[in-house]
């Protein structure tokens, strides 16, 4: 029997991205993530755990995310806590939101509804959509195809 290369493998496995690493360029972790340093890239992975030292400029991308350092750039994150000593200068989209009393956003909020993401797919597949707007959730995939 062959270990598996995917999915539940990852399980339980995390990576660390200390105080004192600072990276440029784009971050891709399939695990979770925690980021105590300073990131000059984007950031897309599956968890992601961000320390109230912390700095990210780039985008970030994860399934869930929780923020407490600075980022500037457009958060897109499913499970979204901002906790009190985050500062998040961009674009924010979430499907569901927590934010701690004293969290800063200065940009843009856009709720990723379920519902809007599943007409996306209807639409896709030549159904017709509702006359709404349909925002489209782009969790690790690629523009490029």
């Amino acid at each position: 029997m062959q270990p598996s290369s995917g999915g539940n493998s990852r399980r339980g496995m995390f990576s660390v991205i200390g105080p004192d690493i600072v990276i440029s360029g784009n971050v891709k972790a399939s695990a979770e993530l925690h980021i105590e340093g300073r990131i000059e890239g984007d950031v897309d992975c599956g968890s992601l755990a961000q320390g109230a030292d912390s700095q990210i400029f780039g985008s970030v991308t994860a399934e869930s995310a929780r923020l407490a350092g600075a980022i500037e750039g457009t958060v897109r994150v499913r499970e979204l806590t901002i906790e009190r000593t985050a500062k998040i200068t961009g674009d924010v989209e979430y499907e569901n939101i927590t934010i701690e009393n004293g969290g800063h956003i200065d940009g843009r909020l856009k709720h990723l509804s379920t519902a809007a993401a599943e007409a996306s797919r209807s639409e896709s597949q030549g159904l017709a959509a509702p006359a709404a707007e349909v925002v489209t959730p782009n969790f690790g995939q690629s523009n490029v195809g």
